[in-house]
């Protein structure tokens, strides 16, 4: 098997990445490089749009293409005008939760509902990373953050549920524990035509981790492996997911 070098997509200048040790946004960040050279898209066609905290982190600086490092909560609105300027350009999101869905959410659903022709990219590592720890809307019931030091009394977002219901024609997840299965999802999303989603569930042992006793990636990524099962596209609109358990798979 011929392993791409994905350095040819990458800054020379930004390496080593800033990502905290054990981070699993560069996981995401190999998947989605891989993704784009099995279907051999071309650099200069694209526009990676990001907005703020870690994981808007992986386009820009990272990538060797046109990225845009936009406001907090508002990268799908950029990249909805970029495209809408430039219709023939591949535009790919990629931020994490709080931005896209605690802060961005309304911009997320509206894009789904639109189909708009943009790829998203979501990682998830259920906590606002960079600035503190603090509860996000994807973080699991009872699991402590710097504000919710009892644990989160509420349920998190089911955001590809979400997605779904907003009309989103191609929606996927999976864990950076299978990166396989991962890139698989993000190449599917990348050539689709329409409003694409894939929710990449990541780790963050500096934040997460050492506050739910999970204090290293070995064991953030064992733990994924364990609360990852194949789920249904019926499954994940009914809700019915076992306790402690979430759905992964390509669901539409």
């Amino acid at each position: 098997m011929n392993v791409p070098d994905i350095k040819k997509y990458l800054r020379s200048e930004v390496m080593p990445t800033p990502f905290c040790k054990g981070c699993g946004h560069g996981i995401l960040m190999h998947a989605v490089l891989i993704a784009i050279d099995e279907l051999g898209m071309e650099f200069d066609n694209m526009l990676f749009v990001s907005g703020i905290g870690c994981a808007a982190w992986i386009p820009s600086p990272h990538f060797a293409a046109d990225t845009l490092h936009t406001t907090h909560g508002r990268p799908i609105p950029f990249a909805t005008g970029a495209k809408m300027f430039n219709p023939e350009l591949d535009v790919v999101v990629i931020s994490g939760d709080g931005d896209l869905v605690s802060i961005g959410g309304n911009h997320l659903i509206h894009a789904a509902r639109r189909n708009i022709d943009i790829t998203v990219i979501m990682a998830n590592n259920k906590v606002y990373g960079m600035t503190g720890g603090q509860l996000a809307s994807t973080t699991p019931h009872a699991c402590i953050t710097s504000t919710t030091p009892e644990g989160n009394p509420e349920r998190e977002f089911d955001t590809c549920r979400l997605a779904l219901g907003c009309g989103a024609g191609c929606v996927a997840r999976y864990s950076v524990a299978e990166p396989v299965k991962l890139r698989r999802a993000i190449r599917n999303a990348l050539r689709y035509k329409g409003f694409s989603y894939v929710e990449a569930l990541t780790i963050c042992p500096t934040q997460f981790g050492r506050m739910n006793k999970m204090p290293t990636p070995f064991q953030m990524i064992e733990q994924l492996r364990e609360v990852c099962v194949p789920g249904t596209r019926e499954q994940v609109m009914a809700g019915d997911v076992p306790e402690g358990k979430v759905y992964v798979g390509e669901f539409s």
